[in-house]
């Protein structure tokens, strides 16, 4: 019997125990949702961390972000003179949830809007209703986002910009997604029954961009405010820290020889460009100037160059800058070596070290070594080579440095590949701003908030079509791009691209596989066995006016640099940025405006004639001087040694007399052109163009106008030299 009682209350207590701990797990189960819901749903943070910027902040954000990485200040004063504006929706809208994932960002967006941006981006322009994950990779491919300079960033013609402030791969849906909202939806007969129909997903868009940001705690989000689209793009350069201005020479001609030229080889090229009249600036040496090359010792090779400080002061004295190729990656045999060790990833690449450049400690060891022997010693600059990723799309590319890479720092591989281009560049580029002395780089990565390094974007791809969108996209990002000149398939290709390289932010051609210049054998094979074309002097005069005229627009390009960095206006921009309203520029990736009064409209090797869509105002054909009427389309016509270029009415554009190269002492001899009976001065930027001194105050502005049949310019500013002799005006009606 009592054996039963005590079975009996064991039984009991047991039930109780159960039941008490099924509510526990219940109100644990409870409590836990209510804690996730209140993460998952709460407002973020808004502050105002700028005239006209806001960040959003939810949850814990990650440390290595672009942000953290930008090197100048937010040019406060400046950003400050942009007019007011007000978003086309109201902040709180913005929703971002934070789970174990990571954060989803959701944007209003309204079925009329069209966004842009995105990075370098190559294969799509109007970003509205597509899928982008902006990743870093050395072969971009069809629109999918993958770029040499990806960035979390885009732009409405609303008059706003977004941008995601992270170093993880992220998707943006951007209006292509729409939500399970419960309600029930009947076909509405658009999308048909053919799969065709069914994948194309053309529909309008959802009313909001998803942003996918996985593996954060938090994020945070950077809103710059308009009103005007242009306005929006004046916001994030001036907040980078101003737009990029690079030495006057680097807005000059630059030449890349031979892969394996030695010494003799590359005064011999100097020699040729200097006897033929052929303007240029800027050699560049390709990977055979140093003992070991994948991965770098960058260590004179002394079998190629025996005497390269003295070949330096040759080129120097003969008007040329030299450029250095390398790449990040430190070969066993280079003195950088052992002191980077211990200061780089936990994988190699060619057999190198991967630097750890978000450590000071590991910057600082590269930059002083790069400054004691080559910057010191007379070396302008340096391409950077292979600081993207390997091929994503394809299987067999492996070179690079996996995700899952460690660094001391503590950034792993997935947001050091992010990064990379901007923690290289940054590292060279502060080694010439500490030693006042401006550069112009060549670079092969970069992302967000990198506007003020001079450093010129390019590319192994070879599209042309493709090289020209990317001028177009790479104005609203705070990038500047380089289309440069190889080889070609024909002459036309040659002079095609050739006008489509002087009409962009560097002037390019690069010829590390050609024995000789590209004008004198288009065919790689025939080139390298000195074998010229029966045409090759009628070619090489005909590529020596293009390059004239591009030296005759330094002038007029440097002003507009130095409105990029002032002022934050892309140098070089797609129409919708100053015609944000009109519909028939929305898809225009293949015209653009170069300053403010210049479109122009490159023509491939494909015709000889192309449309041309000419937006509000009137417009004068550079070549003809025919004025248009603009919001029209034209057919036109454009010979190789012609510029496809027109100018709008009310400009006055001032060219200068050609010149081989720009030295310290050149000045400029200028005509200005006056284009209507009506023109809006022009401000003319002049400085010693090789320091940094104009951030002192050490320059003058030129305001340049044209009243009662006379030309009159006025002169203020603190820069004691003189570049510019204004010899005459020419009024165009």
């Amino acid at each position: 019997m009592h054996h039963c009682i005590i079975e009996r209350y064991e039984s009991l207590i047991v039930y109780l125990f159960m039941k008490l701990t099924t509510r526990f797990a219940l109100l644990f189960v409870l409590l836990h949702n209510i804690s996730f819901f209140a993460i998952a749903q709460q407002s973020p943070q808004v502050a105002t961390v700028a005239p006209g910027v806001k960040k959003l902040t939810s949850g814990q954000p990650e440390k290595f972000s672009p942000y953290s990485f930008c090197g100048e200040k937010p040019m406060v004063a400046e950003m400050s003179r942009l007019p007011e504006a007000k978003l086309p929706f109201n902040v709180n809208d913005i929703k971002i949830n934070v789970s174990d994932r990571g954060a989803v960002i959701e944007i209003p967006l309204d079925n009329e809007e069209q966004l842009y941006g995105f990075g370098l981006q190559m294969g799509s322009f109007n970003q509205k209703g597509l899928r982008k994950k902006p990743i870093v990779n050395d072969n971009p491919s069809h629109d999918l986002g993958y770029s040499h300079a990806p960035m979390p960033f885009y732009v409405s013609n609303k008059g706003y910009g977004i941008l995601v402030n992270t170093s993880h791969y992220t998707t943006f849906y951007c209006g292509s997604t729409a939500k399970n909202t419960g309600a029930v939806h009947v076909n509405d007969g658009k999308s048909g029954n053919s799969v065709e129909e069914l994948y194309k997903n053309d529909r309008p868009a959802s009313g909001y961009v998803a942003v996918d940001v996985p593996g954060v705690q938090g994020v945070e989000v950077y809103i710059f405010e308009g009103p005007d689209l242009i306005n929006v793009l004046q916001r994030y350069n001036l907040f980078s820290g101003g737009g990029a201005l690079p030495a006057m020479w680097g807005l000059g001609v630059k030449y890349r020889v031979k892969a394996d030229f030695n010494q003799q080889q590359v005064e011999k090229m100097a020699d040729y460009f200097r006897a033929n009249d052929i303007p240029c600036d800027v050699l560049g040496l390709e990977p055979k100037w140093q003992t070991t090359a994948y991965s770098c010792s960058y260590v004179w090779n002394k079998d190629f160059f025996p005497d390269h400080d003295k070949f330096i002061d040759t080129m120097k004295t003969k008007g040329f800058h030299i450029n250095l190729w390398e790449h990040a990656f430190v070969n066993p045999k280079s003195p950088l070596y052992v002191p980077l060790k211990n200061k780089s990833g936990d994988y190699l690449v060619w057999n190198g070290l991967v630097p750890d450049f978000v450590d000071p400690a590991a910057s600082k060891l590269f930059a002083d070594y790069h400054k004691d022997t080559f910057v010191l010693k007379g070396i302008s600059g340096f391409k950077m080579d292979e600081c993207d990723n390997s091929n994503l799309t394809t299987g067999n590319a492996t070179w690079s440095f996996p995700e899952h890479s460690r660094f001391p720092s503590g950034i792993n591989g997935e947001q050091m590949h992010q990064v990379f281009g901007v923690v290289y560049q940054k590292t060279v580029y502060n080694i010439y701003k500490e030693l006042n002395t401006r550069t112009f780089l060549d670079v092969r990565s970069s992302n967000a908030f990198a506007s003020s390094y001079p450093a010129s974007l390019y590319s192994d791809t070879y599209n042309h079509h493709e090289y020209i969108q990317m001028i177009s996209n790479s104005g609203f990002s705070g990038l500047i791009w380089s289309p440069e000149v190889r080889e070609s398939r024909s002459v036309a290709d040659l002079m095609r691209r050739s006008q489509t390289a002087v009409l962009s932010a560097q002037t390019l051609y690069n010829s590390w596989y050609l024995q000789n210049p590209p004008w004198l054998q288009i065919n790689r094979d025939k080139n390298n066995k000195n074998e010229f074309m029966e045409n090759a002097k009628a070619v090489e005069a005909d590529v020596r006016k293009l390059l004239n005229f591009r030296m005759s627009l330094v002038p007029y390009l440097y002003s507009a640099f130095a409105d990029y960095h002032t002022k934050g206006i892309p140098p070089f921009r797609a129409l919708v940025v100053d015609y944000p309203t009109d519909p028939k520029v929305f898809n225009i990736d293949d015209e653009y405006m170069i300053g403010q009064g210049i479109l122009a409209a490159p023509l491939t090797e494909n015709s000889d004639e192309r449309k041309v869509y000419l937006p509000a105002g009137n417009w004068y054909d550079f070549n003809t001087r025919k004025k248009y009427p603009g919001r029209q389309e034209y057919i036109i016509k454009t010979s190789y040694t012609d510029l496809p270029i027109f100018v709008k009415e009310g400009t006055i554009l001032p060219l200068a007399r050609p010149v081989e190269y720009i030295s310290p002492e050149t000045r400029f001899e200028l005509t200005c052109y006056v284009y209507g009976d009506q023109p809006k001065p022009f401000s003319l930027f002049e400085d010693d163009g090789v320091t940094f001194d104009f951030e002192k105050g050490k320059y003058n502005t030129l305001s340049l106008s044209y009243q009662n049949g006379k030309g009159v310019v006025k002169k203020t500013g603190a820069f004691k030299g003189s570049r510019y002799y204004l010899k005459s005006w020419e009024v165009i009606r």
